[in-house]
């Protein structure tokens, strides 16, 4: 009796965990469908402004000896009106970046540039709250550019005009990728980017519901900014957050897939797992403060659920983790009737599963219709990459779900720009933590789970636990990888040379 009714909790709890990932694989293909839709109406300024507006660039930095010296260069060398383009240098450095910084700054000046370098001793806020700081100098319009990217010449040409309407509150550009093809994980990054960045934001801002600024790469009006609450550091996404207020308020945004601003991707394990572990934690706290204001609002009720689908939508890592806890070998790849897979396996796979690939499929083909074939060799890692962050990301779900407070955990950046650069030795190496180990068990626990299935001839169950424990194992490793000693020489800062 006692076992029948475990089995029953067990499986009422195992298709409620598949039947949510199912809920979030319909949502992606109406993604692709309000994408599809949508993809030819690229936005057009209603006008040209007959007198360009001053412009403030604000750059907020913290310890980044690597790359500031290149992003200073390529602001400086933005094609926009010297008199008319403010420079805001947002230090809150604690190391040697400060004197880079400082020698940076005194050499544009000496160009005639306009630029303002504000050093704070406290982080208070962090990055939001070095925004923040910044906004009581700053022009009518704020462009906003992380340490990592490299702008275009053209940025302020290409998007400034779109503030014609005086309803358009941020333009977001679409982010490039510097090192896409460095390593493995970068350039499977630079596919689960591209889903998000081409598809969702096109999908969103085309079809009138809410998307988000993405933290850098994009322009906003100073008033908009004032209007929605200014920066707050309640959550570890001021972007986000921001972005759902401004709307709130009856803001538009508008995304520019056809305008890139290239970045530097993370190329250590550990780096990608804490900014993931940021940006899911961040998105849900950002759900738990605005989401019941959503609903109270007056926005149309389609509004109002894509804006749930879009906050919640990092709790699949939730129902992954929890998928990894329900399933054994003895219920794996069940031997079950023709009616159990006709009306809840294959529909299930087709919602959860071939959802993924169809969305990442749909989003290099546009972006490369010539080699998108060979770029969905890709595919197998990144799904692997994806169960692989479900343990840390689930984790970061649960801290935002029970208010555990941490820092603004920076993402490392090392001016990776080409293949075989070195990195192992650099300065601001993310933390260690056990969690890899936990990640080592559940590899281990599913290479079992394999050779289990395959002794039993559960053949449609192997190339998804091979995705499982590949998955596992290769985020472990990676991440245990800053474990092991170090014998290289140590990498030094690239120097970029800045004109006097």
């Amino acid at each position: 009796m006692q076992g029948s009714v475990g089995h029953l909790i067990w499986t009422i709890c195992y298709l409620s965990v598949l039947f949510g990932l199912s809920a979030y694989g319909v949502h992606r293909y109406f993604i692709i469908y309000l994408f599809l839709k949508h993809r030819k109406r690229a936005p057009v300024p209603a006008s040209h402004l007959a007198e360009l507006p001053k412009v403030t660039v604000q750059l907020p930095i913290f310890n980044e000896v690597y790359v500031v010296e290149r992003l200073l260069k390529s602001v400086s060398e933005l094609d926009y009106p010297v008199d008319r383009l403010h420079i805001q240098v947002l230090d809150d450095s604690t190391d040697e970046t400060r004197e880079i910084t400082a020698s940076c700054v005194s050499r544009l000046k000496e160009r005639g540039l306009n630029v303002e370098l504000i050093q704070r001793t406290d982080r208070s806020g962090f990055k939001a709250g070095a925004l923040e700081v910044g906004m009581a100098t700053a022009g009518d319009f704020v462009c906003i550019l992380d340490a990592d990217f490299v702008p275009q010449p053209d940025l302020l040409q290409k998007t400034i005009h779109f503030f014609t309407d005086p309803n358009i509150g941020m333009i977001q550009t679409r982010w490039g990728h510097l090192n896409r093809s460095y390593s493995l994980l970068t350039r499977v990054q630079a596919m689960f980017l591209d889903g998000h960045l081409l598809l969702e934001q096109t999908a969103r801002s085309r079809s009138g519901r809410f998307f988000n600024f993405n933290g850098t790469a994009g322009l906003w009006r100073k008033k908009c900014i004032e209007e929605a609450g200014g920066w707050q550091h309640d959550t570890l996404t001021e972007d986000l957050d921001l972005s759902y207020r401004a709307q709130l308020a009856g803001w538009r945004f508008i995304f520019l897939s056809n305008v890139v601003t290239p970045a530097e991707l993370p190329v250590d394990m550990n780096g990608f797992k804490s900014q993931q572990h940021r940006w899911t934690k961040g998105s849900i706290q950002t759900c738990n403060k605005l989401l019941p204001t959503i609903w109270r609002s007056k926005l149309p009720f389609h509004i109002k659920l894509e804006a749930t689908a879009h906050l919640t939508s990092n709790f699949a890592y939730l129902l992954l983790a929890a998928l990894c806890l329900l399933l054994h070998p003895s219920v794996g790849g069940p031997q079950s009737s023709w009616m159990r897979t006709l009306l809840i396996d294959l529909p299930i796979f087709l919602t959860a599963s071939c959802s993924v690939a169809v969305f990442y499929i749909c989003a290099q083909r546009e972006l490369h219709p010539k080699t998108w074939m060979k770029e969905m060799l890709l595919l197998p890692p990144m799904l692997a990459l994806g169960v692989g962050l479900s343990i840390s990301n689930a984790r970061a779900v649960l801290e935002a779900m029970f208010n555990h407070q941490s820092e603004f955990a920076r993402t490392p950046k090392y001016g990776i720009e080409r293949k075989k650069q070195p990195w192992r030795n650099a300065k601001y190496m993310p933390l260690k933590s056990l969690l890899p180990l936990l990640e080592l068990a559940f590899g281990l626990y599913f290479t079992y789970f394999l050779w289990f299935a395959i002794q039993h001839q559960q053949w449609f169950s192997v190339p998804f636990l091979m995705i499982f424990q590949l998955g596992f194992l290769y985020v472990a490793f990676s991440s245990m990888s800053q474990w092991w000693p170090r014998f290289s020489s140590p990498s030094s800062r690239a120097e970029v040379a800045i004109p006097a």
